[in-house]
């Protein structure tokens, strides 16, 4: 059965499609100037069977599937050590403080003068972004782990990482999964500005760009609703994993960037 959240969120894109056509064919809005819905969800089906958009989106799932792990393996274990070591994570707060708000995109050209390969920089500026929420979610999971069940298990002569790998880990696990999920829509759009920005051959971005320039405003709004797309999946999928995996726990966001 259609949960009550999901019908109210398909009826208020029914009703923004809905608008935007009554707009184009009412004369409210030049079409030359931003096509009719109809035409835009036309040119985002013909997408679905267009090989070379194919490809593109092909190589925007790499380079945001790529920096989505690299994130992980940097971030998790980072947030592991920070969160058991609180003398630790005070020092570097500041740090991280200071670089988390960075907006990703504005190391783009720098990147490109570092990384002579495309995928490379969006790789990277990738890892940049979603390493935060990730991170955080990390320390902050560590930090929400239940004192008393870690000084029973100390007082029967538990050392530490059997007190990580017992109690701290399996209990910090939520947060780390959401930090996972924010990090995946951050990632994604990361990941197209980068495309946009740094350019390159492939990419749901290129694609863009591609289209702009021989003003098929129709099939840069379709290739956008495939982004989105793309983004609802992944998030749905996360959060049906996270739901399923860890009923026990009421998840809750250390937040991110």
């Amino acid at each position: 059965m259609i949960s009550a959240r999901v019908a109210r969120g398909a009826a208020g894109v029914a009703g923004l499609l809905i608008a935007g056509e009554l707009a184009g064919i009412t004369g409210l809005i030049d079409p030359d100037l931003l096509p009719r819905m109809s035409t835009v969800l036309s040119g985002a089906v013909s997408l679905a069977t267009d090989g070379d958009f194919l490809l593109d989106v092909q190589g925007t799932l790499l380079v945001w599937g790529l920096g989505l792990l690299i994130a992980v393996l940097i971030a998790v274990p980072l947030g592991v050590l920070l969160g058991s070591m609180p003398r630790t994570e005070r020092a570097v707060r500041p740090l991280i403080e200071f670089m988390r708000p960075v907006p990703s995109v504005v190391l783009i050209p720098l990147v490109t003068l570092l990384i002579p390969s495309d995928h490379g920089v969006k790789v990277t500026v990738i890892v940049f972004a979603a390493s935060w929420p990730i991170l955080i979610n990390t320390m902050y999971g560590l930090k929400d782990v239940d004192p008393v069940a870690k000084d029973t298990l100390r007082s029967f002569g538990f050392g530490d990482l059997s007190i990580l790998g017992r109690v701290s880990l399996p209990s910090a696990a939520p947060f780390m999964l959401t930090g996972v999920r924010l990090a995946t829509s951050i990632a994604l759009v990361v990941a197209l500005s980068a495309e946009l920005l740094a350019g390159g051959s492939d990419g749901i971005g290129a694609y863009m760009i591609r289209a702009g320039a021989g003003s098929r405003t129709d099939l840069v709004l379709a290739a956008t609703i495939w982004t989105g797309v793309l983004g609802l999946l992944a998030n749905s999928l996360l959060l049906s994993v996270q739901r399923r995996a860890f009923r026990w726990h009421t998840v809750k966001s250390g937040g991110g960037s």
